[in-house]
């Protein structure tokens, strides 16, 4: 049986729209990875930017890496916080996996510092 889950992650980013979509990228695939999913299992994608980063919106770049061609993606602004950490991409993937399964986060490319304790693979 399949349960409604949501899968956290974030990265830091240059503010290009190539490294924008590299790292966008290589989010979305590690997330998917580590939590054996499919796209078909996903829900929704929402993604939030620090303000320093407007290269190129989340959701096209991730549609530019030819990813996620048929889902519901969103973004949205982060609110501009004091001490918050600079370019900075959050996601949320809404999903379904099996019952029981233990959701895996991913926080890479000097966004482990957000949430150590939910980090996956710290580079």
């Amino acid at each position: 049986m399949k349960k409604l889950y949501a899968l956290r992650g974030a990265c830091q980013c240059e503010n290009t729209e190539d490294d924008i979509r590299r790292q966008i990228s290589l989010l979305y695939n590690e997330l998917l990875s580590e939590n054996n999913l499919g796209e078909s299992e996903i829900v929704s994608v929402i993604f939030s930017v620090t303000g320093d980063l407007n290269a190129i919106n989340p959701c096209s770049a991730l549609r530019k890496s030819g990813r996620a061609g048929e889902l519901a993606l969103f973004s949205t602004l982060e609110p501009d916080c004091k001490n918050s950490v600079e370019r900075i991409t959050r996601v949320i993937i809404h999903c379904y996996l099996d019952e029981g399964a233990k959701a895996k986060h991913v926080y890479r490319n000097g966004a482990e510092v957000l949430r150590p304790d939910r980090a996956v693979k710290n580079e």
